[in-house]
């Protein structure tokens, strides 16, 4: 009897302890990766779903009319009201057409949303002339804020290509033509033929059309119904400029 039960003493002295297993400790330079990897990873998802956003804004634009647009929402506020109709390209006279692309943007058929040369001129004149193209014009007046801020800079330059790629350049002008200002309150060519010449777009002349393109850029400086001299020198040299354009084939991307 003693014998076994120094046995089992000595069976229980021998019997291993039981380790307790610790779980290692991360080190701080591994977890702060994991959380960069994933801050990362959200950025690329926000900027891929930003980006498909803009790509889906730009392809419903392409068959649907703005209903209005964010400049037009201001002034509405600051006015009470703004005038606009909207009315479909096939209703406007081609001369207005052909006016818009004399007066802002003669180079509309020949580049893809951005006219270099106009560019260079520009920089060269130390930027006292602007290098605008009406894509860009209706990239900032349908989707963006007025201003001079380097983000709205930044969203122009990346949406005018895509409209470029999305519309068809009559439909460009189209959209332009129905959300630009002509004058304090009036927007679009429907509102500017029938308030300040009292005929509906497809009846304007030459003259008439050549005179609201001359407003342009400056609606609430400059008026197409009481012009001033220098108004008038420059609708007439939009009124060449427009024939010139429709001679050369120039006007062939919009015109049927």
């Amino acid at each position: 009897m003693a014998r076994q039960a120094g046995q089992k003493k000595q069976a229980k002295r021998k019997a291993p302890a039981k380790k307790t297993t610790r779980k290692k400790k991360q080190p701080v330079a591994e977890k702060r990766s994991g959380l960069l990897r994933r801050v990362w990873r959200w950025i690329w998802r926000g900027a891929l779903a930003f980006f498909a956003l803009i790509i889906l804004a730009v392809i419903l634009y392409s068959f649907i009319n703005p209903p209005t647009t964010p400049y037009m929402l201001a002034e509405g506020r600051r006015l009470g009201e703004v005038d606009q109709q909207w009315v479909p390209v096939e209703e406007i006279a081609p001369v207005m057409l052909r006016s818009v692309v004399a007066a802002e943007d003669a180079n509309f058929c020949n580049h893809w949303g951005f006219d270099m040369k106009a560019i260079r001129t520009a920089l060269e004149q130390g930027g006292k002339r602007g290098a605008s193209t009406i894509t860009q014009q209706v990239v900032k007046n349908a989707y963006l804020w007025q201003g001079r801020s380097w983000p709205r800079k930044a969203l122009e330059a990346v949406m005018t290509p895509l409209v470029e790629v999305f519309w068809s350049k009559r439909r460009i002008l189209e959209v332009y033509l129905n959300i630009v200002e002509f004058g304090d309150g009036v927007f679009g060519i429907e509102a500017a033929a029938q308030n300040m010449f009292h005929v509906s777009p497809d009846r304007l002349t030459a003259r008439q059309a050549a005179r609201l393109a001359a407003v342009l850029p400056n609606p609430k400086q400059r008026s197409a119904v009481r012009p001033s001299a220098a108004l008038r020198k420059r609708a007439a040299r939009i009124m060449d400029g427009a024939a010139t354009i429709r001679a050369d084939g120039r006007a062939a991307c919009f015109e049927d």
